[in-house]
């Protein structure tokens, strides 16, 4: 008897955690490229050379913008569902795109970039917080890492198409990837109209008997939707729709209190030990470092972008392998280190431009820092500021997150040329202070949630914690 190799088909919740990823994708290509593209040469006769300050201004006024709608994309979301505001969204940052790749004076080029971040600012948050609502606690760590993965995909090849297009003779070097930007983000906006609802959303929306048909078209087994979608909970009773100022005020009621600060405080910390300064002007630091300007510099930008995305297969794959807690800490250490070895470096005059091992040093730990974040830090963060979060204030406090997310973003790519135009170690010694502290914050209030249903996590924060014991001994002694 002949058997037949049975066909291996990914699940549903996979492939609709795959698709919404785009928008990841879209956000890292963005951080790839635009650092690089504001040195291009075609650039700077199109707009003239930029300052440091204009320039982080530039860079950063995506970020800066994307933190106002981020503030409030989690109620439209609660309101309309998590699809139809990453639709929108990505129709907005396709016209920034294409106001971007057909700009002629700076002040059009900024007015695209800030739609560009109105557009992101939607989607970002709810990207993340629809595949949380889609997984099983089973797979939920993989397939929330999925956008960072992608965004590490994105950077990578935002490095590359400047690479490429820099020998361009002609503006079309620096237009080409403003137009690979808005391809895809129509395809991310076309891609909402065939993925399937969030089944929380619509049992919390009162919508069961769909729930259930978007439950069966994700692949998800009954027993595992009965226990951790359908199961009764005051904490998962559904948010008001249309909420107003006051009741977005819940987040910080004394029982959600501690969840909505953690998620804030992890997706806000994480942005300032300086990833985003590395990943935008990595150019700019390996050319301080003594590499020579232009393509050397972009190459190496270019392989540290293959590094991380290398690291990042493992680092994704395994998320759900490894504990919350041990990837913030032993990732926090690693990248504190990493940043106080280069500013101790430069702040020794121990970096050369062609001579001496020191600039061999800081480019190793250029790549070694950033290797350390997407592998840690990069994945877990956005897993755990959704999933700590019950039903009732998941996309509020997600937003609240992510907006701060956006603006703590912002400040380091706007500030980090100016800087380093001021000096080269306070830099380093700054951003490894930052992930100094966050380390020693989330080991003493963060609990591990991995493999736990996103309903059972809830339990975690009812139960004492040996660093609140210690607070409230502490206030009944003072």
């Amino acid at each position: 008897m002949e058997l037949t190799p049975r066909r291996f088909r990914p699940s549903g919740y996979t492939i609709a955690a795959s698709i919404i990823s785009v928008g990841g994708l879209l956000n890292g290509y963005d951080t790839g490229c635009i650092g690089a593209v504001t040195t291009m040469p075609y650039f700077e006769t199109t707009f003239g050379v930029l300052s440091p300050t204009i320039r982080g201004f530039t860079v950063s006024l995506i970020m800066l913008m994307g933190a106002v709608p981020s503030f409030f994309s989690g109620q439209l979301a609660d309101r309309f569902g998590h699809l139809h505001i990453v639709m929108a969204g990505a129709l907005v940052f396709t016209l920034g795109a294409i106001l971007q790749a057909s700009a002629s004076q700076l002040s059009m080029f900024l007015v695209g970039r800030a739609l560009a971040g109105i557009g992101e600012g939607l989607w970002l948050t709810n990207v993340s917080v629809y595949i949380t609502e889609i997984s099983p606690a089973a797979r939920r760590g993989t397939l929330v890492s999925l956008p960072q993965f992608m965004a590490t995909i994105g950077v990578c090849t935002g490095y590359f198409t400047c690479y490429g297009s820099i020998h361009i003779d002609s503006s079309f070097a620096w237009r080409l990837p403003f137009i690979i930007m808005g391809v895809l983000a129509v395809i991310l906006a076309g891609s909402c109209i065939y993925l399937p609802k969030s089944p929380r959303w619509l049992q919390i929306n009162g919508r069961r008997g769909e729930a259930l048909r978007v439950v069966e078209r994700l692949g998800i087994s009954s027993a595992e939707a009965e226990k951790d979608i359908f199961a009764p909970s005051v904490e998962n009773a559904p948010p008001k729709p249309g909420m107003t100022l006051r009741d977005f005020s819940v987040i910080f009621n004394k029982q959600y209190r501690i969840r909505t600060s953690l998620g804030i405080f992890i997706l806000g910390m994480v942005q300032l030990c300086g990833i985003d300064g590395v990943l935008y002007y990595a150019p700019t630091l390996f050319t301080q470092a003594g590499l020579p300007a232009g393509t050397a510099s972009f190459l190496a930008s270019g392989l540290s972008a293959i590094l991380m995305l290398a690291i990042s297969i493992p680092a994704s794959l395994y998320a759900d392998h490894w504990g919350r807690r041990t990837s913030v800490i032993t990732g926090g250490i690693g990248l504190s280190a990493c940043m106080f070895v280069i500013g101790s470096l430069y702040a020794a005059d121990g970096v050369h431009a062609n001579t001496g091992a020191g600039r061999w040093f800081v480019i190793v730990l250029i790549f070694c820092f950033a290797l350390l974040y997407v592998s840690t830090w990069g994945i877990v963060a956005k897993i755990y500021a959704s999933e700590v979060q019950p039903a009732k204030t998941r996309a509020a406090a997600n937003s609240l997150a992510q907006g701060l997310n956006f603006f703590t973003n912002w400040l380091v790519a706007f500030a980090t040329p100016i800087f380093l135009a001021h000096s080269s170690y306070g830099t380093y010694f700054l951003f490894g202070g930052l992930s100094l502290f966050t380390v020693v914050v989330l080991a003493m209030f963060m609990p591990e949630t991995r493999g736990q249903s996103l309903e059972s996590i809830q339990d975690a924060f009812h139960a004492p914690h040996w660093a609140w014991q210690m607070r409230s001994i502490v206030s009944s002694l003072g």
